[in-house]
């Protein structure tokens, strides 16, 4: 097993754990992937849920970039801050990729992938 599949059975292994969710590990496999390097960096593998700036970088990066999200149309706000909070604001490994994962689960985009 390479190191990213290692991860990806730690992301589902999070999902399972944090959110009772049994993940699709086809869906976080290709999301994973499409992170590129940054998952094996600890700082960019995670999100910070105390930085505004890491907010909007998932919503301007992410969601309106990637999953091609109308802010005027679509709640970016909301579905973002319940997944941070399901987290737990103390916990300091939000993993990026369970994080996205949950967002393309919540508007629906697993096409885009």
């Amino acid at each position: 097993m390479n190191q990213r599949d290692k991860l990806i059975v730690k992301y589902a292994e999070d999902l399972k754990l944090r959110f009772d969710e049994e993940a699709d590990l086809e869906l976080l496999k290709k999301i994973t992937i499409g992170l590129g390097p940054s998952i094996y960096n600890r700082d960019s593998a995670t999100i910070s849920s105390s930085e505004e700036s890491e907010f909007e970088r998932v919503k301007t990066q992410f969601l309106e970039r990637k999953l091609k999200l109308d802010p005027i149309e679509t709640d970016l706000d909301s579905p973002l801050t319940n997944i941070l909070e399901k987290y737990g604001r103390t916990h300091r490994t939000k993993y990026r990729a369970v994080v996205y994962y949950l967002l393309v689960k919540y508007y629906r985009k697993e096409e885009v992938y």
